[in-house]
């Protein structure tokens, strides 16, 4: 790793290894909110296409798209993104043309990220891509598989995806058990490759980013423009420090995201957030996030569960509220979610999650990530019905929710009051808008930079709704 290093001190980076957590991206020097920290190619990506879904596999577009007429498998939007790939597609190409039309539906994004990886390394091998200290197969090698972690089940897996593997390869000494664990190297450290407003469109394996480590209280945060990943620092980042990211969404108990990480990451966190498990301040906010609320409408305290197991308490009036409600509430709103998330008529979702809505505002805390996602559902199902007006009512609910568990320089926070300016001012409501406009950009700047073309739209908008106020304005002062 000498040469990886070498490359990264004229970043102001340097790796170092501690014994509870590997390898980590330590700062050589101080970084300040905003200021990129490291950016990296994939070494290796694909869009996540499906049998609904198809998306370029140069740029992931989804526009004027055209099958490789081969391979019937990869799909491209015009010559440009064709070129960029053919080094590595001609030979992908070859091998996926060969397979029956059965066996094609068998190779998933996944199984062509791990043949492509083999492909990479024959052409790096062979000089036919360059090779870099920061673009090399010894990076991959050098990932963390937690083999030792994974039980017999997804070892399984692992071992029939590899012989799929091995068997479009048809390459000599093809090592499965190396295949196996390479799947379980993507696992843990592929990336999901998202646009600007952080929806997933494919998956791809940057091995020098994948050195950086999780906190649940990051102070840096991965963003993607277009397939490069780029980390920026979301707060000052002292010299010596190390440079963190979060895996995992942080607006849930400390419980959930433990477990979360144990289950896809294989590794118990011991951030400083996840140090204060069982304290008070971690149990008020973990039920907070994740319990109920007192019957009382007026109080806006949390429950937690009587020692007898019978009810909850509330830890501010001292109100218990009966299990046996509770469950009842909570059966009638898992039977509503169930036929919302099957309804294939929008109309008829809107009345489901807005009668799921009503029978958790009486059971949830008003601040509960639970609530929280039904109102993002109600929300991105009204935005489909063009309702605007309903839709900018449910949004505006959401943004005191985003403030609390997003604090700080929080790409969703930034994002949320994006979406809540857009739906304002299109409603014509243009102070309101120039106002989570003004928000939205003091975060995304930091998180996103200014140059992409996302945040250049959003800047304009805001310098259009800054201007239309003043021709309202001066409007006004003419009459």
């Amino acid at each position: 790793m000498e040469e990886l290093q070498a490359s990264l001190q004229p970043r102001g980076l340097t790796l170092s290894t501690f014994h509870d957590k590997g390898r980590s991206l330590l700062a050589a020097r101080d970084f300040y909110p905003g200021e990129v920290i490291i950016s990296q190619e994939p070494y290796l990506c694909v869009p996540n296409n499906s049998l609904t879904e198809s998306r370029c596999d140069g740029c992931f577009s989804k526009s004027n798209l055209k099958k490789c007429s081969a391979c019937h498998v990869v799909w491209y939007c015009g010559s440009s993104c064709q070129k960029l790939e053919w080094k590595l597609h001609r030979l992908e190409c070859q091998l996926l043309a060969k397979l029956d039309k059965e066996r094609r539906k068998s190779v998933t994004p996944t199984i062509r990220m791990m043949v492509k990886l083999y492909l990479r390394r024959k052409l790096q091998n062979g000089n036919v891509i360059p090779v870099t200290a920061m673009d090399n197969y010894n990076l991959v090698e050098a990932l963390v598989s937690h083999m030792s972690d994974i039980d017999e089940k997804q070892l399984l897996l692992y071992a029939q995806m590899a012989n799929l593997v091995n068997l479009i390869l048809q390459l000599p000494n093809n090592d499965i058990k190396e295949i196996a664990e390479n799947f379980s190297k993507f696992a843990c450290n592929a990336h999901t490759i998202c646009d600007s407003e952080l929806r997933p469109l494919g998956t791809g394996l940057y091995p020098v980013i994948s050195i950086i480590n999780h906190s649940c209280l990051p102070n840096a945060v991965l963003i993607f423009e277009g397939r490069l990943a780029v980390v920026r620092a979301v707060q000052h980042i002292p010299k010596d420090s190390e440079v963190s990211i979060s895996y995992v969404e942080t607006a849930a108990s400390t419980i959930t995201r433990q477990k979360t990480l144990k289950e896809q990451y294989l590794f118990t966190c011991t951030c400083v957030r996840c140090n204060k498990l069982g304290q008070y301040g971690d149990i008020q906010e973990s039920a907070i996030l994740e319990g109920y609320r007192c019957r009382d409408n007026g109080c806006s305290g949390f429950l937690l569960r009587e020692s007898d197991e019978k009810g909850f308490v509330c830890q501010q009036c001292g109100l218990i509220r009966n299990k046996e409600e509770i469950r009842k509430i909570a059966s009638d709103i898992k039977a509503l979610s169930d036929k919302a998330s099957s309804s294939g008529n929008l109309q008829e979702a809107i009345v489901l999650y807005k009668n799921i809505e009503k029978l958790q505002k009486e059971v949830y805390h008003p601040f509960s990530i639970i609530l929280l996602r039904t109102w993002e559902k109600l929300l991105e199902i009204l935005m489909q019905l063009e309702e605007w007006k309903e839709a900018l009512t449910i949004c505006r609910l959401t943004i005191p929710v985003y403030e609390r568990f997003y604090p700080g320089f929080h790409p969703l926070l930034g994002l949320q009051y994006y979406s809540c300016g857009k739906l304002e001012w299109l409603l014509g409501e243009t102070d309101d808008a120039i106002k989570s406009f003004t928000k939205a950009v003091d975060i995304l700047r930091i998180t996103h930079g200014t140059s992409t073309p996302f945040m250049k739209e959003l800047l304009m908008k805001l310098e259009e709704a800054r201007a239309e106020a003043l021709f309202k304005l001066s409007s006004r002062e003419d009459s």
